[in-house]
Parts: structure tokens; C-alpha cells; sequence
């Protein structure tokens, strides 16, 4: 999944894509590296992001996904609006994947149960305003399952079929380095939900500090091996900025790493 940010202030691509047409250039150069699919996000999700403006948020994502769905490509809407969701789908995307996993706006649910569209449900405390203050868990693998239990069934009972809904654990969302060093290996305990684990750990924060690398950008090696290690614990899918480095690194391991028979 190829990580397209039409923002201003996102952590890592903040600002290189804000108007549609370099936007649009960008996801096919993704497409042709090896992505499967792009997903277009028009609000920064980052720890102390300011909220957008659904309407705003649409100006800057709408175009970009009906050009890039016009072209066959199977597109992913990062937000957390129901008007923003129902006007992306409208406009092609096929996918929904809600940072807060339906929790920010109370219509979310009947939108997508309507939609009959893959949801994707991914795991955070509070929002991006409050979520570092919540990071104190247990057992954290056991615990995000736990929470993402709950919000699965929430879905379901909203109208959603479970065989549409993908999840993922939200590393780096309320969530801090030792959290994440702790999460990773202990992927595998989210399977039992039976649901298809998205996981982004591209360029994050964590990488960063264990590396000394303070340049997101130049994180790439460092989130390949994160996240090789959540592909190993059952990750279906990675969410990336670096599609065709990632690329590369997946064909290498799974040849390494041949399905038993």
C-alpha cells in the first residue's frame, strides 16, 4: 500500500504533494514500482496534528482519487469523516481505512455499511491531539487485540460484514518506541481476531530514534526491517512511503521464505 499525502503537515511527505496534478504523477510512479494500491489521505494524523475540515480535506483528496481510480488503480481513502468517505467513494476509492476506527464521527458506520466498501480498523487511544498521554499497557499485544476486538464487533454490529474489515495495530499511534519494540514481535496474538493485518511502520518515529536517523525520509532500510517483521507475525499488507525498495525486500523474503506445503 503506497502512502499518498495530499498535506501540508504530514510527518514524512508533509507538503510535497499539495496540489492534485503532482499528487496524481506521484501515485502512478507508486503504481509502477510495485504498489498494489494507494492509500490518499487529506489530514495529518501525526501526534499533535491540528483537526481539518471535512470540506477542506475533500478539496485536497477528491481529485486526486478520481483521476488515479480512473485509471484502474484500487485506492484507499485515509480519513476520518463519513462526508469525506461517502464523497471518496463516489469518486472511486474502493477502500476506507479510519484511523479511529469509527469512533470519531458517529455516522462513519452506516456510511460504510451502506457502502458495502473494505474498511480498515486501526488501533489508537484518544486522537492525534491526546494519544501520546495514553500509552500505559500490559500486556500491549494482548491489549491492542483486546481494544480492536471491540471495535470490530462494534462494526459488525453496525452493518458491516466481518469478511470486510482489515485491521491494524496503529504503531506509533498512542503508542511510544519501547510500546512499539513490544508490539512487533507480538503481531502474531492480533490473527486471532481472523482478520487481515494492515501495518504501517514506515518512516516512523521509533525508527528514527533507534537509528539516529532524524531524517524520515532516510529511514527506509530501518522500516524494512520493521516492517519484514511484521510480515513475519502476519501481516497481509504494509502500508509504505518507500514502495519500491519495499518491493524488493518482499520478493527476497518470501523466496526465502516459501509457503509450507
Amino acid at each position: 500500500m503506497g502512502v499518498l499525502n495530499v498535506t501540508p503537515d504530514s510527518f514524512s511527505d508533509g507538503g510535497r504533494y499539495r496540489d492534485a496534478a503532482s499528487a496524481i504523477e506521484a501515485g502512478r510512479l507508486m503504481l509502477g514500482q510495485g504498489a498494489d494500491l494507494l492509500d490518499i489521505g487529506g489530514e495529518s494524523t501525526r501526534p499533535g496534528a491540528p483537526v481539518v475540515a471535512p470540506d477542506a480535506e475533500q478539496a485536497r483528496v477528491l481529485p486526486v482519487i478520481a483521476a488515479l481510480a480512473a485509471t484502474g488503480a484500487v485506492v484507499s481513502v485515509d480519513t476520518r469523516n463519513a462526508s469525506t468517505m461517502a464523497a471518496a467513494l463516489a469518486a472511486g476509492a474502493r477502500i476506507v481505512n479510519d484511523v479511529s476506527a469509527l469512533r470519531h464521527d458517529p455516522a462513519a458506520a452506516g456510511v460504510l455499511a451502506a457502502a458495502a466498501c473494505q474498511v480498515i480498523l486501526m488501533h489508537m487511544r484518544g486522537d492525534p491531539t491526546d494519544m501520546t498521554t495514553r500509552k500505559a499497557y500490559g500486556d500491549i499485544a494482548e491489549d491492542v487485540t483486546d481494544e480492536l476486538a471491540e471495535r470490530v464487533a462494534f462494526a459488525v454490529g453496525a452493518g458491516i460484514a466481518r469478511e470486510r474489515i482489515a485491521i491494524d495495530p496503529g504503531i506509533g499511534f498512542a503508542k511510544g518506541m519501547a510500546e512499539n519494540l513490544a508490539l512487533l514481535p507480538g503481531l502474531s496474538v492480533l490473527r486471532r481476531l481472523g482478520c487481515p493485518m494492515v501495518v504501517g511502520v514506515s518512516r516512523k518515529g521509533f525508527i528514527g530514534l533507534v537509528s539516529g536517523e532524524a531524517d524520515p525520509a532516510k529511514r527506509a532500510p530501518g522500516s524494512i526491517v520493521a516492517g519484514l517483521v511484521a510480515v513475519q507475525q502476519g501481516a497481509s499488507m504494509l502500508r509504505v512511503h518507500d514502495v519500491p525498495e519495499t518491493v524488493q525486500a518482499l520478493k527476497v523474503w518470501r523466496a526465502l521464505n516459501p509457503p509450507s506445503t
